[in-house]
């Protein structure tokens, strides 16, 4: 088998005749390998982001109807009334000063309050507060709140729907519920 000596620009090296391509070949592949695996590693980053972020919606969600469900709590006045019960969203600011305002107008605040803190943390946010006996249903055009009480027990239920992957849905939903 006939040596031939090939000259690189770092080393000599001597193949015989029939291997002189063959690294050539094997590098070839092993771009091909590389490659492959770095798409696939970009997929998996894509698809990580996409889950970090739905975590965080949720999560911000979470606190959103936890603030709405102390909001009730602090003002159970308003909530044995029935204000906080699909009620009507309206700010006031004289709820602002500390003489305050009445229970009813301070639910009113505070679901318009509610609301805007939820327009601004979560895409295509909706919410809704009421009394419901079965809180886990509804949409957000039909939220599904019955307003029955069961055993002399008021279940204040708040309801959060937001379009967690942005294509125009608010198809996520969470349901926080307090027993009054």
């Amino acid at each position: 088998m006939p040596w031939t000596r090939l000259h690189h620009t770092s080393f000599m090296t001597c193949l015989p005749a029939e291997a002189a391509g063959a690294t050539l070949i094997e590098i070839l592949v092993a771009l091909l390998v590389v490659a492959v695996g770095l798409l696939g590693m970009t997929a998996l980053q894509t698809v990580s982001l996409r889950q970090l972020q739905s975590a965080s919606l949720r999560t911000q969600a979470g606190l959103l109807g936890g603030d709405m469900l102390e909001r009730v709590l602090a003002n159970r006045e308003g909530a044995a009334l029935g204000a906080y019960d699909g009620g009507v969203a309206r700010l006031n600011p004289s709820c602002q000063s500390l003489p305050g305002c009445a229970a009813a107008v301070l639910a009113s605040h505070d679901i318009a309050q509610w609301q805007a803190a939820l327009q601004s943390s979560l895409p295509a946010a909706t919410g809704i507060v009421c009394i419901d006996s079965t809180p886990h249903d509804g949409a957000p055009a039909a939220a599904g709140c019955d307003g029955a009480v069961l055993d002399s027990a008021t279940f204040h239920a708040v309801k959060i729907w937001w379009d967690d992957d942005r294509d125009g849905l608010a198809e996520k939903r969470i349901t926080l519920s307090l027993r009054l």
